[in-house]
């Protein structure tokens, strides 16, 4: 191939590249106009095999979102030379034989792991994640018997930047799971931990203000850090409790779980929200327990 049409080849690769990147990392669902959860089939459990292309498809997305044009462009040229050289006569080079060796090539530069020593890794860190203590809660945690009553295709929405770690707990456990927080620092800072334990593919951020909106959603669990709500004023409150009571599917549970609270911030007492849930079967935790957490059920 002549030099000119193989720099024409890279260019073409390069836009490409470009495309796949601002999709990648294109605008956050959080920060659409009118923002939604993307609608999802109930998730099927996937095979140790599709998780490994997952993780290994993601770390190249992030690897190309942090080279600059020229950069790309040089990983682009670097396959077309490679791909020359190994060619012997009739192979012509495409745009997507290019671009499966710019991803061969960004592989062998991050050094990702063969799917044998991720598997090994994984099925490790996996077991370590499902235990309650991995992400700093109590061992006794009543999530330990709500992720064992959900069922395939139920969703946990998680409200309040203090409780991330349950809702990577309940993501560990294969669950859907949304997490909202108003601070796009807080949504931002949980999906990139997501996708840090290789969990992103169960968990959704979205920016909400809960006074303003509330995402089309029916969870079956909801998990409320009471800070989310203390600084609303009664009324606002008591909105907000009613439009999440409204959307949570019959038979659901929603637990009160406190956070610790950021210096100089007086936190909103579980207890004062109880009073809430008139009608739902109540279940708090026990005097000796760490935190005062506790569980409403929908009738």
């Amino acid at each position: 191939m002549s030099r000119p049409r193989a720099r024409r080849l890279a260019l073409t690769v390069l836009q490409e590249l470009g495309k796949v990147a601002c999709y990648a990392a294109g605008p956050l669902l959080s920060m659409l106009p009118n923002p939604q959860p993307a609608r999802r089939a109930a998730v099927k459990a996937r095979s140790l095999k599709q998780e490994y292309e997952e993780f290994i498809l993601q770390r190249i997305e992030e690897f190309k979102d942090q080279l600059t044009r020229d950069e790309l462009l040089a990983i682009a040229d670097e396959a077309v030379r490679e791909l020359e050289m190994g060619t012997e006569d009739q192979l012509v080079l495409t745009e997507v034989l290019v671009l499966e060796h710019v991803d061969r090539l960004i592989m062998r530069r991050l050094n990702l792991p063969s799917y044998r020593r991720w598997r090994d890794r994984h099925v490790r860190l996996r077991r370590a994640q499902r235990e309650a203590t991995h992400w700093g809660l109590e061992a006794g945690t009543p999530l330990q018997d709500l992720v064992a009553r959900l069922e395939e295709g139920d969703l946990a929405l998680v409200i309040g930047s203090g409780v991330v770690p349950a809702a990577l707990f309940l993501a560990a456990h294969d669950t859907e799971v949304l997490f909202i927080d108003s601070a796009l620092s807080a949504v931002e800072a949980a999906e990139h931990r997501a996708a840090a334990e290789a969990l992103a593919s169960r968990f959704q951020a979205l920016v909400v203000s809960l006074d303003i909106w509330f995402p089309e959603v029916t969870p079956a669990l909801t998990v409320l850090d009471p800070l989310v709500l203390g600084e609303f004023d009664p009324g606002l409150r008591h909105g907000v409790l009613e439009t999440l009571k409204g959307r949570t599917a019959r038979g659901g549970a929603h637990l009160v779980l406190p956070s610790e609270p950021p210096p100089g911030v007086t936190p909103l007492a579980p207890e004062a929200l109880q009073a809430y849930y008139t009608g739902w079967m109540v279940e708090r935790a026990r005097r000796s327990a760490r935190g005062r957490w506790f569980l409403a059920y929908k009738p």
